[in-house]
């Protein structure tokens, strides 16, 4: 299953905003997540990312990385924390002693907590999802290009050659599946068709760069700055972005809804987890709500 994402026009509040604003909010969504701890505010971050999806139109695409990416995000957080973490004091499996990793003790709170940061992977990744289909890519760019001019050629040739490499991936394949003694199997085949994409890029990228040499690119200054006000959309989202990065940094500063797993896991619920979790997907989608302006 394919689960590349590509940006298509949409009558959205999220997309009739600048790009740079639409960047900033997804974003913040992804730092708020990061900041937080409880999982019932990490709950309504992800109820706030799919709604925010849902009304741009991108709810198809994240439920499309959601099933490719969450079990196995999930399962490996939880095994690698479980088998990488000494803290926790309820152990409910001992493995006994390996020389490379010590005494190999399984905590329910090593497993918890990996759990929290596939939780936490999955919204980002989400939140991702959300950009790259709601925010025009070459808006984003020709913004980048006036703080760094040679950012934009360097982030247009690489999403351009993202496709080009899947392609040649898929076309590789197919060619070992017509070899007469039959198409090789297992790693070792995976193996050649890595060698030979990353062997193709190479030589792509020397091709594209004398391309560009010869054209002259790398030698002009910063683009002149276009005359745009700010619109109605910008401002909201701008401010949605801010309250719910204030919140989260608030959140995390005073201590309200706080979650400790180590060294005893103590699973508590209490009212300023409940308000957080019930503003921030009020924040996130309280954009959306006005959409004067947008063709239906």
């Amino acid at each position: 299953m394919s689960i590349l994402i590509f940006y298509r026009r949409r009558a959205s509040s999220l997309h009739a905003a600048r790009a740079s604003v639409g960047a900033l909010y997804g974003v913040a969504l992804a730092a708020a997540t990061l900041i937080v701890q409880h999982p019932v505010v990490l709950a309504g971050l992800l109820a706030g990312a799919l709604g925010a999806g849902w009304a741009c139109g991108a709810i198809r695409q994240m439920g499309r990385v959601m099933r490719t990416l969450a079990p196995s995000m999930l399962v490996l957080s939880v095994l690698v924390n479980v088998l990488v973490s000494r803290g926790g004091l309820t152990v409910f499996a001992r493995l006994g002693y390996f020389a490379p990793l010590g005494q190999l003790n399984l905590t329910v709170e090593a497993a918890a907590y990996g759990l929290l940061v596939g939780v936490r992977l999955l919204i980002v990744a989400l939140a991702a999802v959300l950009v790259s289909s709601a925010v025009d890519p070459d808006e984003l760019l020709r913004t980048a290009r006036r703080l760094y001019p040679g950012s934009a050629l360097a982030a247009t040739v690489a999403t351009r050659l993202v496709p080009v490499l899947a392609r040649d991936a898929e076309r590789l394949a197919e060619a070992q599946r017509c070899r007469p003694d039959g198409p090789p199997r297992g790693t070792r085949a995976r193996l050649g068709i890595l060698r030979a994409v990353i062997a193709g890029s190479l030589d792509r990228s020397l091709d594209v760069a004398a391309t560009l040499e010869v054209r002259g690119y790398g030698s002009g200054g910063r683009p002149a700055r276009a005359a745009r006000p700010a619109s109605r959309h910008d401002i909201h989202f701008a401010l949605a972005a801010l309250a719910t990065l204030a919140v989260a940094i608030a959140t995390r500063a005073s201590g309200v809804a706080r979650f400790d797993i180590y060294p005893l896991l103590h699973p508590t619920l209490d009212a300023g987890a409940l308000l957080t979790a019930l503003a921030v997907p009020v924040l996130a989608l309280a954009p959306f709500l006005y959409r004067r302006g947008i063709e239906p």
